[in-house]
């Protein structure tokens, strides 16, 4: 296994001892108790009611002595009728648009953004110019200057600010950021990171479903990866100097589609029964990312029915070689930090597997980790001692607990207006977004760009 991660070649690691000679010692960490909350509850209005408006409103109804969600504005009455009830919301309470919420006066402490990402910039200004906190989910905005204005005025009106950069909260990332600040590998020389967005992931997300288009949103590095610029600007501590990318759209275009193959799978696709981003296969068959198509639960007889017909008229239904998608399903982003550390981020769309593997490399040590297991290797000493997430947390909620670990730490800034209680903060979170920014200019323009805040 570990011959296989790369952590040790044939002959061993050090001094060619044999592979079950060196020693691989568990880290178990002593895990503290969950702390008291001893602060006021939260009151939020959420605007927008889909996957991660309910990440965020389910840690309310797990936690009500902390915070309590009292609105919603959501488009969509499905959603808006069930997060309603889920959270005993009056109907004086209920909105359609996010715009409707700010004709009221202030009637809660935060206001909770999970609203698709071109509809950030707006909702965000008019909060903090009417006295709420924020969480944001990622990216801030579409554009580096649309990111500066949400600052300058969460500074102006003296706001707390929380993006959902959920890594940062995650047991297994603080570890890896741990092992860093504790000089275990000696000197940083550089750092290898990929996101695997596996290839169903990518099928729904990016090229069927709500993120597939560039023009309507933003690129797909920071759709989805700005996650991963933010977490290795935040394990470095140190700025970004320069940037430059690669990556284009190779496989999901009509020039692919096989032969024969009609718009949706549904409409008697020949190849359908082998094809792996079938959806009658993902969604009917396999009931595999069913969030975005608003169907009912498990046990509802009319839930296989209301599938099909949402793949018969939805755009989850299409053929993935026939959708409007505009978006890279391959992207490389090299970097150079400060003191010289080099690193390189790789997001792809065409593996079997999900979660983030990470290689850091120093001068006295090398550190491998695929978010579950964690080998931290001492050039000096020729062992490797292993950390593996399970064994030492108990994990409530998605990111690897780093989702409520978020809201949380976001609960507790916002009852003691303490927004060092954050990791990341508005001011934190820029730098790693103009990263995304200027990495795409790279793509587009082929060059090497100077990152200057």
């Amino acid at each position: 296994m570990l011959r296989a991660m790369g952590l040790i070649s044939a002959g061993g690691l050090v001094r060619a001892k044999a592979v079950g000679s060196i020693p691989v010692n568990e880290i178990h960490d002593n895990p503290e108790p969950p702390l008291k909350f001893e602060g006021k509850t939260v009151t939020a209005i959420t605007l927008g009611a889909g996957n991660r408006g309910n990440v965020y409103g389910n840690y309310a109804l797990k936690n009500p002595g902390q915070l309590r969600i009292v609105g919603v504005a959501e488009p969509i009455p499905y959603r808006n009728q069930r997060y309603a009830e889920k959270h005993s919301i009056t109907d004086a309470n209920r909105f359609t648009t996010w715009e409707q919420v700010f004709e009221r006066p202030k009637f809660a402490d935060a206001i909770i953004i999970t609203t698709p990402d071109h509809l950030h910039y707006g909702p965000a200004m008019k909060a903090l110019a009417m006295g709420y906190d924020l969480l944001l989910e990622k990216p801030i905005a579409q554009s580096w200057e649309e990111c500066r204005d949400i600052l300058d005025q969460a500074n102006r009106y003296s706001r707390i600010v929380a993006v959902c950069h959920v890594l940062r909260y995650a047991p297994y990332y603080r570890k890896v950021k741990e092992v860093l600040e504790a000089d275990t590998l000696g000197t940083l020389t550089s750092i290898s990171h990929m996101e695997p967005i596996q290839h169903e992931h990518m099928a729904h997300s990016y090229v069927r479903g709500i993120w597939r288009r560039e023009e309507d949103g933003v690129p797909i590095l920071l759709a989805k990866s700005c996650h991963d610029l933010d977490i290795l600007r935040w394990w470095l501590d140190r700025p970004c100097r320069y940037v430059t990318s690669f990556g284009s759209l190779t496989w999901f275009k009509e020039e692919n589609a096989p032969d024969g193959s009609p718009a949706r799978c549904a409409d008697g696709c020949p190849i359908e029964a082998s094809c792996p981003y079938s959806a009658l296969r993902i969604y009917l068959r396999e009931h595999k990312h069913l969030g975005h198509l608003d169907v009912p639960g498990r046990g509802d007889p009319r839930r296989d029915e209301v599938i099909l017909q949402r793949l018969r008229e939805g755009p989850y239904g299409r053929c993935v070689y026939r959708c409007d998608n505009t978006v890279n399903d391959h992207q490389v982003v090299s970097m150079e930090f400060a003191d010289g550390i080099t690193a390189n981020f790789n997001m792809e769309a065409f593996t079997s597997y999900a979660g983030r593997r990470t290689r850091i490399m120093g001068t006295m040590g090398d550190l491998v980790g695929d978010e579950d297991e964690l080998y931290i290797a001492d050039f000096r000493t020729g062992t490797i001692d292993k950390w593996v997430t399970r064994d030492n947390v108990s994990i409530q909620s998605g990111h690897g607990g780093g989702d409520w670990g978020l809201a949380r730490s976001f609960v507790e800034a916002v009852s003691h207006q303490d927004k060092n209680l954050l990791s990341s903060t508005l001011e934190a979170s820029m730098e790693s977004h103009l990263m995304g920014f200027l990495a795409e200019k790279s793509r587009h323009q082929r060059t090497v760009e100077r990152v200057q805040l």
